[in-house]
Parts: structure tokens; sequence; C-alpha cells
């Protein structure tokens, strides 16, 4: 037996500390119940507070971590402003974690409306960014997620004048005009790949050209303290004139399970299955999705996607208590990324997909019930944004 040491182990020796086969830990790894890194070759290595904690959990000796609303009683003198800011939760993130707010900017007019019922003293601009002059702002930080759906540009080399059109030209007029210390930028995973990677490397291009140091990261939710497995790539630029050294928060050596999350949540309508869906839905078990229903029934569900290619591991799925929730989307009901309750044949109601991505029980979605989940779905976790913004405190706290 292989004792854990101050170096990350490989899958094999990993799977002999923990008596397993490789496609256990392989499926472990899938399901967001232990993390890997991975070696220039590729290969899986692991951690070994990871392989103690996991260990730990097999002996029924683990800690249970309870989920919280992470949120500091201090403030800082430090403030923010935010592009593209949805239904708040990067905001909320980062009031938690001790950043002011100087300016919100959303063009979604129910969004903006939830912001400024949950606070009414937020500056919250309804507009299209594009209409924003940003000549006489102040702040620390800017921040926001930029789409990139329109950026494609395979062939072209481009600058900043040559993005017009788009609106990560926009979050980068405002930086040019602000001129903050910190830029924020963070955007689905799919942006570094996006193009074959030429969107990210023009973008991180444009942001060094108006004088701005970047790196960036994928961070997965599940490792700071939110139950769901989403990820999110995460832009961090200094300014060139500031010697402080880029920081993005570490991930934990635990995740929150569904179980965890859900305690006491508040009851809240949501979306109701028609009585065809929930015949089929009722058949998955905790944590299965259409295969597990009877070949029959399978072939009848999926109809052509039967007999295409692809897991489609999303259909008619049913989440599992004692993990974090699939990334959540915008409609929990949506036939090719199914968010069924572990026990109860339902969707995930309103009240627990704010409680999944960390919203506190006290901020009130306001819309119709797809115009809340829309609004949920496309947040950023609240407890993810608070442990970028801690981040960001650090950095802004050695600027001298």
């Amino acid at each position: 037996m292989y004792e854990l040491n101050s170096d990350p182990l490989s899958i094999r020796k990993a799977c002999e500390i923990l008596d397993i086969s490789h496609d256990t830990i392989r499926r472990w790894e899938k399901k967001g119940l232990i993390k890997t890194t991975r070696d220039g070759h590729g290969d899986r290595l692991f951690e070994r507070s990871e392989l103690e904690e996991l260990k730990a959990k097999l002996s029924g000796n683990a800690r249970e971590v309870p989920f919280s609303f992470l949120k500091n009683e201090y403030k800082t003198p430090f403030s923010a402003i935010e592009l593209f800011a949805g239904a708040g939760g990067l905001a909320l993130g980062m009031e938690n974690a001790g950043i002011q707010t100087k300016m919100l900017v959303e063009i979604d007019k129910t969004a903006t409306t939830t912001l400024s019922h949950n606070r009414p003293h937020w500056n919250v601009i309804t507009d299209d960014v594009k209409n924003v002059d940003f000549t006489e702002k102040t702040a620390d930080v800017i921040a926001g997620g930029f789409p990139c759906q329109a950026f494609s540009y395979a062939g072209k080399k481009l600058g900043f004048e040559d993005i017009r059109g788009t609106l990560f030209f926009e979050y980068a007029r405002a930086i040019k005009q602000i001129r903050p210390k910190i830029i924020l930028g963070e955007n689905v995973r799919g942006l570094e790949k996006h193009d074959s990677g030429r969107t990210l490397t023009i973008m991180l291009g444009i942001l060094q050209d108006l004088g701005y140091r970047c790196e960036y990261r994928i961070l997965r939710a599940q490792y700071f303290d939110v139950a769901q497995k989403r990820e999110r790539l995460v832009i961090i630029g200094v300014r060139d004139d500031l010697f402080i050294p880029i920081i993005f928060p570490k991930e934990k050596n635990y995740t929150i399970s569904i179980r965890e999350a859900l305690k006491n949540v508040p009851f809240s309508e949501g979306q109701r299955y028609t009585a065809s869906k929930h015949a089929i839905m009722s058949l998955v078990p905790e944590g299965g999705y259409w295969k597990s229903l009877p070949i029959d029934l399978q072939k009848k569900y999926m109809g052509k996607s039967f007999y295409q290619g692809g897991g489609k591991t999303g259909m008619a799925r049913r989440l599992a208590w004692d993990e974090p929730s699939l990334t959540l989307t915008c409609n929990p009901a949506q036939k090719q990324t199914e968010r069924c309750h572990p026990s109860e044949t339902r969707p995930l109601s309103i009240s627990e997909y704010a409680r999944i991505q960390s919203f506190p029980d006290d901020w009130t979605f306001m819309g119709s019930t797809a115009a809340q989940y829309k609004q949920i779905g496309n947040a950023v976790p609240v407890n993810l944004a608070y442990h970028i913004s801690t981040s960001l405190i650090q950095m802004l706290s050695a600027i001298t």
C-alpha cells in the first residue's frame, strides 16, 4: 500500500490507496466526487488531500460539509462596475466578499427589475451597454460576463477597433474609458476552444494592448462551496503599472451534495411534467437517465436520438442526493438537459434552483416562472463569485 506523500499521485497509485478499479475512480471523477489535474502527457494526477478525504468517506469517518451562504461581515474600500449583470449572481458574491458595486448594466428588463427589487440602493442601468458612456466613471474593478457567440473571425488579425459590433468590444471600451486597477471577465468553458482557440487569443491580446496583464483559469464551481458541477472560464487582469501578482481562488478539497444544499429549502412553485413525461420520469431511479429505462421505452422516448452517437446523459436525467447537481440550465425540464428532483418526480423548483446556485433564500426573482428559471440558470453561482472576489480583494490590498 502506498503512503500519502507530498507528490501528486498517478491513477494507479490512487487506485491502490483506495482499493478500487480504474473504472471506478474515473466514474467518481466524472461525477465530481474527486478532482484531478493532468500532467504534460494528459495523464490524471490526484492530490493527497483529495484521497485522504475520500478514504475517510469510504470508511464512514468523513466530516459533513454543510452548505452555507458565504459572507464577510466587513466592507472593503474597493468598488466595482459590472456589465451584463444578469440577475446579480456576480454582484451579490462581490458584495458578500466586501466589494461595493457602483454600477450594474443589463439590457434585460426583467433581470434589472430583480436587481432593483432586491437592492434598491444599487445603481442599475437598464440599457444596451453600447449606449452607456463610462468616461466619467471610476472603479477598482470592471467585471462582466461578455457573450462571445457572434465573435468568430478565423484568419484575421484583429485589434481593438476591429471588434466593433461584438459585446466584447463594449467590455473593452469600458475598460479603456475607466482604466480600473483590475479587470474580471467570465464566460463558459467553451470560450477556451471557440473558433479553435482564436477567439480567446484575440481577446487576451486586445486586453494586453489596452494595458493589462491577464491570465485565465477554468474554475469548477463544485469545489467552491456550490452544490453544482458548473465550469466557468475566468479572466483576471492587472493594469500594467501595478506590480502585483494575479491571484485565483484555490479549489477546496470537498464538494457539497444536493442533500446538504436543499436542507430546509423554502417551498416555491416550479415547472410540472405532462402526464406522459411524468410516467417516463417516474421509472428513472435516483442518479439515472434514459438508459435506466426498459429498452422499448428508451427507443420510444429517445426517438431518432436513440440510434445516434454520444452518451446523451442529460436526457431523462434524475439527480442524485449525495452528489453535486449537474449544471443548471435555463429550463429544468428541457429534454436534452433534464434536471429532475432526486426523489420526487418533478423538475427542480425555483427555490431549489436558486439554492443550488447559492442565492440566498430572500433573493426574489421577478417575472414569469420561465423568466425566473432563465435568470437563475444564466447566473454566476454566488459562492463562486464570493471566492473570486476574495482573491481580487487580496490583489487590491497588495497595491501600495
